[in-house]
């Protein structure tokens, strides 16, 4: 219901001018200055796809962008939007023509996915679902607010968008922030890019929708009071949003990718074990380190040269030290590849001043002014950036670049909205402050694309903005410190990135290291690194990374309990299958791997800021440990048929708490029965193509998964060169039935021998492949059911 105005709280349009705009009028009776009633006429005008509502100086356009997206411009005069320039989006609208209906005190526009109604007396705006149950509705104390301000020489607005929310919903998303919190309800949010911050301006609700804030300037989501949420851009030119419903929060994030673009699949490769440290000094020990990786016969896919490789930063020579014990850099990555390792390096936006490349970018306008790196909004400079730098590398064989630093970090290391106060060629710094990391990963990204389809698009970057999926992005959450209470706060950032609608992320496990650097041979520290690479291995990249005082981290500098982390390694690696089918869901499905529990269990208040607890992929309830020297933790089991301790086979109830045992070896995990989870055999890479599939069933509830493959690099799986196998478990009948195949590629694997495991106390635990199976069938691409014995 919409709440009651109280009049006295604003002004009207006449009075907006003679104050210099810094309120709307917003009534159709609004309080003069001597307190008696006057009216403010408004009139409704229909369009094509919704109505522009003109209350005096204001005008409220509202547009169905689709039959379940609205979208709301509010401004003085006749404003198209924020900005001129939205390059975050790439969809098509699919506008619509909304059923009107009006009363003399209303106006609804309704489609059969959801409605908006305006209260023509207040012009307040209440977004409602298709059953008229309300989902987010403007707060009757001034919920539009313009304060013209001058900003780097552009006359601009201040604006304030305020809702009155849900008592009882949880949101969800903004990016990711360092402050543990998991509901963002009652708290602040500056939304500005920096190391270890990323602004997404972005959240989903429990109630079933998401607002997407239609800008790059610096933001603010402000929910102090819990009956008013305040959203803030410095520099506009309107309030600008879209509001989105699901009803699942799966849906509005499809819708939200539908907007701003789709993720694309990795090579194969990217989705094992990422070895990093600050960092290899050489070709030579780049080799070396792969090398003891083979030697060991513990799994590595990629490696990764860090920062200082280069003679002047920003020019692609290499130092004289670099290259003194190898120096053909192409050569050593040739036989990198012969081991089947892949390789990545960093390259930063930024450049030193005496750079080759600096200077003559410098000289042909591609700098921002007051900088030291290149304008990523910048057509020209995207291309030479590519042409001089990126691509030079790329065409010597590396894999896959690190663009650090991508916020933009400037000059000394600000990265804090660094490009607020500068000019940029897409338009005034202020306006377009936290679009940097798109631009700059999507010139990388769209040229690679050009130059070649046999090789798949991995870029590792430190920010993002909306939109960046669609550019084979990673983000790492930044230089944090390797401390307990980091990789704490580490768990809720990463959930809300994903919540934000970009599905891949990572950390440094254990921390980067300055300004508190560990060593790897002191006890404490090891059992941080076993607890934060447990988690690691239930996040979407597996990544290893850091600067430690003794200059190692490979797996087995980590003394005694470097056996831990090989068997994790190895389980990462056992679940590929599984993993890289969840992957293909991302890419097709729009589908989030790493999910807060709100997004499967909306409606349990329970899990509304559980921020330590996710799940992975629809099976795996993932648990881990953030306190030293724990051996159990309290774990909430939301409704499910049952669980299923993933180390012990133990069936479980649903809906409650348990005490989880946590030696240091084991991290908490469970599986909602009805999964189906397909584990490969021990391969020492991603590349290996497995004709073996432990297909493990957890009973108690009927089941489905969809076991996705494709030849492991290249585009080729965009023309449909991939196998997709349905697999369902009749529970009743205890039968597992693998569905015909669709699809094929170039080198998939005539048959795959199908081990079906029942799991059960006694069976089908841990990471080890099972030895004796519930029953067996070679799969040759036809349908066939395997009953177990």
């Amino acid at each position: 219901m919409t709440q009651p105005v109280d009049r006295r709280r604003f002004l009207t349009a006449s009075a907006i001018a003679a104050t210099g705009a810094l309120l709307p009028g917003i009534g159709l009776e609004a309080a003069t200055p001597d307190g008696s009633e006057a009216a403010t006429p408004v009139s409704v005008e229909e369009t094509p796809s919704g109505v522009v509502i003109r209350n005096g100086a204001e005008s409220v356009r509202i547009t169905f962008y689709a039959p379940d997206v609205i979208h709301v411009v509010a401004g003085l005069g006749e404003v198209a939007g924020a900005s001129a320039a939205t390059p975050w989006m790439i969809g098509r609208a699919e506008l619509q023509r909304p059923a009107v209906s009006r009363t003399a005190t209303t106006v609804t526009l309704r489609t059969a996915a959801m409605a908006v109604e305006v209260d023509l007396r207040s012009v307040l705006l209440r977004f409602v679902d298709p059953n008229g149950k309300a989902l987010l509705q403007e707060s009757p104390r001034v919920p539009r607010r313009y304060v013209r301000q001058q900003v780097n020489g552009e006359w601009l607005h201040r604006v304030d968008q305020r809702f009155y929310p849900d008592a009882l919903e949880g949101i969800y998303g903004l990016g990711q922030h360092q402050s543990g919190v998991f509901d963002q309800r009652g708290t602040v949010v500056e939304l500005a890019q920096a190391n270890s911050s990323v602004a997404i301006p972005f959240f989903v609700s429990t109630l079933g929708y998401g607002l997407l804030w239609n800008t790059a300037s610096k933001s603010w989501f402000d929910n102090r009071f819990p009956t008013e949420l305040k959203l803030t851009a410095e520099a506009a030119d309107a309030i600008d949003y879209y509001v989105l419903y699901g009803p699942s929060m799966d849906r509005v994030i499809r819708s939200y990718r539908g907007m701003t673009g789709h993720a694309p699949l990795f090579g194969r490769w990217a989705y094992g074990f990422v070895q990093s440290k600050d960092r290899y000094r050489s070709a030579k020990e780049l080799l070396d380190v792969a090398g003891e990786y083979r030697r060991q016969r513990v799994p590595l896919d990629l490696i990764v040269q860090d920062w200082f490789w280069w003679k002047r930063q920003g020019d692609p020579e290499y130092a004289e030290g670099y290259l003194k014990p190898w120096p053909d850099v192409p050569g050593a990555l040739r036989k990198l590849h012969d081991e089947r390792v892949h390789a990545m390096i960093s390259v930063w936006a930024k450049f030193d001043p005496a750079s080759r490349n600096y200077q003559e970018m410098k000289r042909r306008g591609l700098i921002i002014p007051g900088a030291d790196v290149y304008d990523a909004t910048n057509p020209a400079a995207r291309d030479y950036y590519w042409d001089q730098l990126v691509g030079v590398k790329f065409r010597e064989g590396w894999d896959a670049f690190w663009l650090d630093s991508s916020e933009p970090e400037i000059w000394n290391g600000q990265s804090d909205a660094a490009l607020d106060a500068l000019h940029l060629s897409i338009g005034n710094g202020a306006r377009y402050t936290n679009v940097f990391p798109l631009m700059h990963c999507g010139g990388v990204y769209d040229h690679w694309r050009r130059e070649t389809d046999r090789k798949r698009v991995f870029i590792l970057t430190r920010s993002a903005f909306l939109g960046q999926q669609r550019y084979g992005t990673t983000v790492w959450s930044g230089d944090v410190i390797g401390t307990w209470m980091t990789f704490r706060r580490q768990i809720a950032a990463g959930l809300h990135f994903q919540m934000s609608g970009l599905p891949y992320w990572t950390t440094d496990i254990a921390g980067y290291g300055w300004p508190y650097e560990r060593d790897t041979r002191d006890p404490d520290y090891q059992e941080l690194y076993v607890r934060w690479f447990q988690y690691g291995v239930f996040c979407p990249i597996l990544r290893t990374h850091g600067h430690r005082v003794n200059d190692t981290n490979e797996l087995f500098s980590y003394g005694t309990r470097a056996p831990i982390l090989i068997r994790y390694d190895k389980l990462r690696y056992g679940l590929l299958p599984y993993v890289y089918s969840l992957a293909w869901r991302v890419t097709r499905d729009d589908y989030t791997m790493q999910r807060g529990l709100p997004m499967d269990w909306p409606e349990d208040r329970r899990v509304r800021d559980i921020g330590d607890q996710f799940m992975f992929g629809p099976a795996f309830l993932v648990a881990p440990i953030t306190e030293p020297a724990a051996e159990s933790r309290s774990v909430y089991l939301p409704a499910a048929p049952a669980w299923y301790d993933f180390w012990t086979g133990k069936r479980l109830s649903a809906g409650e708490s348990i005490e989880a045992a946590a030696p240091l070896e084991r991290i908490p995990l469970f599986v909602r029965a009805g999964s189906i989870v397909p584990l490969g055999p021990l391969v020492q890479d991603s590349e290996a193509e497995a004709d073996l599939l432990e297909v493990r069933v957890y009973p108690g509830a009927d089941g489905d998964f969809e076991w996705y493959s494709d030849a492991g690099d290249s585009y080729d799986y965009e023309k449909g060169l991939h196998r997709i196998v349905p697999l369902r478990w009749e529970d009743a009948a205890r039968t597992l039935v693998v569905g015909e195949g669709k699809g094929s590629y170039p080198g998939m694997p005539a048959r795959v021998r199908i081990s079906l495991v029942v799991v059960s106390p006694t069976h089908g635990l841990g990471e080890e492949a099972t030895s004796v199976s519930d029953g067996e069938a070679w799969y040759e691409g036809r349908a066939l059911r395997i009953a177990a014995r």
